[in-house]
């Protein structure tokens, strides 16, 4: 069975767009920025044998705001620039009731069987109560990232961090225990 680090992507791996205390997540291409310190902290984490997992909402697509092919030319830039094995999204909206959308488990959950992944091992990060939730749902440790938007209080995160260079050794260093 195989340890994992599942990642958030907007506000996690790159740069949000925060209007009136809500993050959006780029538009396109252009507007797409990694934050800083992601690239090393994605490295020094596969090269300590995780498997690394992002599961992003995007209900952009099912509010008829951003286009599907738009958040998969994201997700392949995020793909080929970092070492992660997959990207998983869920493109449902709230109503919509699916397993998949955070913070139901249904991404992580598909990731540990294709992955053999063993979840109580793993760890989730994100920057929203709900990236927590769902990590939680299936037994991961939770990392919350957290932003002016993150609502810290609607969760309880093994740990609070201030970016992913700092929830990466803490990963690292609970892996040498």
């Amino acid at each position: 069975m195989n340890r994992a680090v599942f990642l958030d992507r907007d506000g996690v791996i790159n740069a949000v767009f925060v209007r009136e205390s809500t993050p959006h997540p780029p538009l396109s291409l252009e507007e797409f920025r990694f934050l800083p310190g992601v690239a090393q902290a994605c490295q020094a984490l596969r090269a300590a044998g995780f498997v690394l997992i992002v599961v992003t909402n995007q209900p952009d697509v099912a509010r008829g705001t951003q286009t599907r092919q738009c958040v998969e030319t994201l997700n392949d830039r995020v793909r080929s620039e970092l070492p992660v094995e997959e990207v998983l999204t869920c493109y449902h909206d709230n109503n919509n009731n699916c397993d998949c959308r955070k913070p139901k488990p249904g991404l992580l959950l598909q990731a540990a069987v294709r992955w053999h992944l063993n979840l109580d091992e793993s760890f989730m990060i994100g920057d929203r109560w709900s990236d927590v939730e769902a990590g939680h749902a299936c037994g991961c440790s939770t990392i919350l990232i957290e932003r002016s938007y993150s609502s810290s209080e609607r969760c309880q995160a093994d740990w609070v961090v201030s970016d992913l260079t700092t929830a990466a050794a803490i990963i690292l260093e609970e892996a040498s225990k």
